[in-house]
């Protein structure tokens, strides 16, 4: 269930651009979170989704799915059948929403129109005058929120748990999830006990790209230039 919250943050220049999913900001940045005691080899890299009783029949589980196994193919895991399965994958998430108070300054010219200081009678001196007081905006966000537990279907211990966090201004936990798998699963896996951000670009049609600290795959080697043709044989006289 979502929950209202309260967070107050002092720093100034902060805006609302840095919260948003898309719009003008190009990333989203989440928070990972990871711990492991992965031992297995690439070949036992097939797994099954575990459900609670609430994903069962869920469509929207369904959805994630699909994004946590397109990811999770790119490092050689399979989707099987739960019997023939090393590992068990299960996904927990929900969506807070918050809000963020922002103070910006009034800035103002302490020399006035006329320039020079402007000044004004306190008591019996002439005191300059103090700068106006800030000014508080409050911008709504949502806490989107992805944890995902491997554990051996043999043995039922837990191998790999990692979480990722993201606070942007879209409350849609569909919109976010994207970029919740990438950034949750790049580089798998994780070393144990690791904390990092990840920063997951926005493409042009608003979905994730590659994180930007995620290594890239060189690009092909350019095609090597054709032999030149033998010269042709001299007409018989």
């Amino acid at each position: 269930m979502a929950m209202k919250g309260l967070r107050r943050v002092a720093l100034f220049g902060v805006t609302a651009a840095a919260l948003a999913l898309g719009g003008c900001a190009n990333y989203v940045t989440t928070q990972v979170t990871a711990f492991q005691n992965w031992t297995a080899s690439d070949a036992q890299r097939t797994y099954a989704f575990e459900r609670s009783p609430a994903q069962q029949n869920s469509l929207e589980q369904q959805a994630y799915e699909q994004l946590v196994d397109n990811e999770l193919s790119v490092y050689g895991f399979k989707l099987t059948p739960i019997a023939s399965a090393n590992f068990l994958v299960a996904l927990d998430y929900d969506s807070k929403d918050g809000t963020v108070v922002v103070q910006q300054p009034n800035f103002y010219d302490p020399w006035g129109p006329w320039g020079m200081p402007y000044y004004r009678p306190w008591g019996p001196w002439w005191v300059a005058a103090p700068p106006p007081p800030p000014t508080y905006s409050s911008y709504s966000i949502a806490t989107q929120r992805l944890s995902l537990r491997m554990l051996d279907r043999q043995t039922g211990n837990e191998v790999y748990r990692v979480t990722a966090t993201a606070q942007v201004d879209d409350p849609s936990l569909l919109h976010a999830m994207p970029f919740l798998v990438r950034g949750a699963l790049s580089d798998f896996p994780l070393a144990n006990g690791t904390v990092r951000r990840v920063r997951v670009p926005v493409d042009a049609n608003g979905t994730a790209g590659l994180p930007s600290n995620e290594r890239s795959v060189n690009a092909a080697p350019p095609a090597a230039a054709p032999a030149p043709a033998a010269p042709a044989a001299p007409a018989a006289q």
